[in-house]
Order: C-alpha cells, then structure tokens, then sequence
C-alpha cells in the first residue's frame, strides 16, 4: 500500500529508531457513514474545504488536537514540532519501546491525554507528519462514553486517577511534571 510505504519511509528518514520521537498522524473526521478516502493530501484538503470533513472532534472537544496545528500542517511539506498542551491527545506512532499506556486508565477518558503527558516528561519530540493523516468515521457510542455521561461516580473515580497519575508524575520526574499539574489548575 502507497501510505504504508510513506509512512515507512518517513520514519526512516527521521531516524525514529535511534531518536525519542512521537509522530503525529492529524485526525479528521466526517458525520457520513460512507466516505471515498482521500487518496492525497490535496484531496482531503479539499474535502475539507467543502465540509464533508472536520478536524477531529472540532465541534465537541478541540482541545484534544489543536495543538497539532493544523493551519500549519495544511501547507507543512517537512514534519513539525509541537509543544506539549492540557488535554492533547494525538494518534502517534511511537518505538515500541516508548512508554506503555497506563493500565488505570481503562475504559472512557485519559488514556491518551495520560500516555502523551508521560512521552514530554520523557522529553520525546512531539512531531505532526506533513502528509499522514486518519479518518474517524462514525460510530455509536461506546458503553464506557455512555457510563461517563450518565454516572457521578464514574466521573469522580476518572478524577481520583488522574491526581494518582499526577502524583506518579512528581515522583518520577521531580519538579519537570510540575507543568502539568500547574496546566490542570489553571483550566
């Protein structure tokens, strides 16, 4: 497949074996259950342009990907780097011997967010592919989005983890993971 032979050949170029790098495939969506794939970057540019797609999660939750900037992945031809912010939660690919995803984190919520905090604590370049990107294409909701919304408690034991997690940060990376405790006040 062309995209595969790309995207393998980009992670050659940037060395990613020999270099702590996180790359970033940009998410787009669409609301229509059959969608033609664009088969470029100028095709899906332009898709987007006529609103039959929409950056990831533009419309419920834009925190998640904006700082993949996509103003500037729209004319990026070489990849980008980009600073870690609250609640960033990219696709990426990553060695395999990147930190694991952390277990607590099962279910609806931070799973991402948590796994991207831990590769800038471990100072990992945040890098956006200038000719990747994915699709999400809808879908129900899942049972665990569904228990999020409904249940308190559900809720409260997300946020319980997430100063566990926080904590575990300190400990392991000393006054470096004050930031992210500081950009979760201050939202």
């Amino acid at each position: 497949h062309p995209s595969y032979c790309h995207h393998r050949n980009s992670i050659q170029q940037l060395e990613l074996p020999q270099r702590k790098a996180a790359l970033i495939v940009p998410a787009f969506e669409t609301l229509h259950y059959r969608l033609t794939f664009p088969k470029s970057k100028a095709e899906l540019l332009s898709m987007l342009d006529m609103g039959s797609l929409y950056t990831f999660r533009y419309h419920v939750w834009p925190k998640g990907h904006a700082p993949t900037d996509y103003a500037k992945w729209r004319t990026a031809t070489v990849p980008y780097r980009v600073a870690w912010q609250p609640d960033f939660e990219p696709y990426v690919v990553v060695r395999r011997d990147c930190p694991k995803y952390d277990q607590r984190f099962v279910g609806f919520g931070w799973n991402k967010v948590s796994h991207i905090m831990e590769l800038d604590a471990q100072e990992y370049e945040l890098l956006v592919l200038p000719n990747a990107f994915m699709i999400h294409m809808p879908h129900a909701p899942s049972f665990d989005i569904s228990k999020f919304r409904l249940s308190a408690g559900y809720r409260g034991c997300l946020q319980t983890l997430r100063e566990e997690f926080h904590q575990d940060l300190s400990r392991r990376y000393g006054a470096a993971a004050l930031k992210y405790l500081t950009a979760e006040r201050s939202l």
